[in-house]
């Protein structure tokens, strides 16, 4: 609809008209909606009737469109739901955090080169969702995979493949996500928190990872040792993989060499239990105020060096 001017006997008469489009003579007319009145006559109760008119006109144009929004919808409620149509539409903020992330444009590029049928970032994406919203198997995992509006072209055997292929590219994976957290969500490196925890495993033999330790749960079966660290909003920031046979002071050396070198963390203040600051923990914190980069070497602790860093730590 739209305000329509026609000039007759030298006066201006205003009328809302609809525009529409005749199937038969294939032309755009008009039809009256509205007679408002002679402009002159008009202007004796509105200063501008023309720009009055017209956001009349306006406002019944959009209380039309919201009219036309609306729709009765009839439910039977003896009608059973078929449970093939139904669709999970909650994941969208999850899958906005992706986006922001970049993941999808990591993986996509970090695959061109895998000559693989398969799509790395449409396995990872229902991973990630279904490791959220609703944890499973990755069995269970790809036979769900149709509760998402995603494209779910692969196999199971492809999602196996896939995951021994993000495992190569894990750390770079990690970085990225740093990255990514810190430009776009403001993480800082000031405070972070460190711990390990680890896995066991129903397997009857060991093998170069998969070890019996000292098992969180108490169990006789292999485990893995993994340490990771947060950040003060407790969002994890990178891990590492250890023998099960691995202390737990032990993981702290190797991690700390990894933050520092390639997450932007110089000076460090270590807090620790006795559980993990251990004497070797504490010389190499004292002696080593940065790791040593590839290449090079950390300074070798002299039995000297040793003393004064059991006195400075209050030890004998």
């Amino acid at each position: 609809m739209y305000l329509k001017q026609n000039k007759a006997n030298g006066r201006v008469h205003l009328i809302i008209v609809r525009g529409y489009h005749d199937p038969k003579t294939k032309r755009t007319r008009t039809k009256t909606v509205r007679t408002v009145g002679y402009l002159d006559e008009l202007m004796k109760e509105y200063p501008d009737p023309i720009a009055h008119f017209r956001q009349v006109v306006a406002e019944m144009n959009q209380n039309e469109a919201a009219e036309k929004s609306l729709c009765n919808v009839k439910i039977d409620p003896r009608k059973k739901i078929e449970a093939d149509t139904r669709k999970n539409i909650g994941y969208a903020a999850l899958s906005q955090i992706y986006h922001k992330l970049d993941l999808n444009t990591l993986f996509n590029n970090r695959s061109r080169y895998n000559k693989a049928e398969y799509s790395v970032n449409d396995i990872m994406k229902t991973e990630i969702f279904s490791r959220i919203l609703f944890p499973g198997s990755k069995k269970s995992t790809y036979e769900n995979r149709g509760l998402f509006f995603e494209k779910n072209q692969y196999f199971l055997d492809d999602v196996y493949r896939c995951l021994s292929f993000i495992n190569t590219i894990k750390d770079d994976v990690q970085l990225h996500m740093h990255e990514r957290m810190t430009q776009k969500f403001g993480r800082t490196n000031e405070l972070m928190y460190y711990d390990v925890t680890n896995y066991y495993f129903e397997i009857d033999e060991q093998d170069d990872l998969r070890r019996k330790g000292v098992s969180k749960e108490h169990r006789p079966d292999p485990i893995v040792q993994m340490g990771l660290f947060m950040d003060s909003a407790g969002i994890p920031v990178t891990y590492q993989l250890f023998p099960g046979n691995t202390n737990d002071c032990e993981t702290l050396i190797p991690l700390m060499k990894n933050i520092k070198l390639n997450y932007g963390i110089k000076k460090t203040v270590v807090v620790a239990d006795k559980g993990m600051n251990t004497q070797g923990n504490i010389v190499f914190n004292i002696l080593n105020p940065e790791s040593a980069r590839p290449g090079e070497q950390s300074r070798e602790i002299q039995p000297g060096n040793l003393m004064r860093s059991r006195q400075i730590c209050g030890q004998p």
